[in-house]
């Protein structure tokens, strides 16, 4: 049974914000466990997917406007 994604919402944030919460959300939830992260920083489209690379987590990257939306499923 799959739970629904928890959503964090980063926007307004500057680097390194979104990337440190994200970080701090993800090392409290369940392997296989989803997380949404929203933010408007344009650095965060680099550094959340690199964070993500670098740890094994999948990260899917969309664009809303001036929100980037990133769907990530914990290693």
């Amino acid at each position: 049974m799959a739970t629904e994604a928890e959503t964090l919402d980063c926007r307004g944030l500057k680097c390194p914000l979104p990337v440190l919460k994200m970080e701090k959300r993800l090392s409290q939830l369940v392997a296989g466990a989803e997380l949404v992260v929203l933010a408007t920083d344009p650095m965060a489209k680099v550094d959340i997917p690199l964070y993500c690379r670098q740890n094994g987590h999948t990260c899917d990257v969309s664009q809303d406007g001036d929100t980037y939306r990133f769907a990530i499923v914990r290693a």
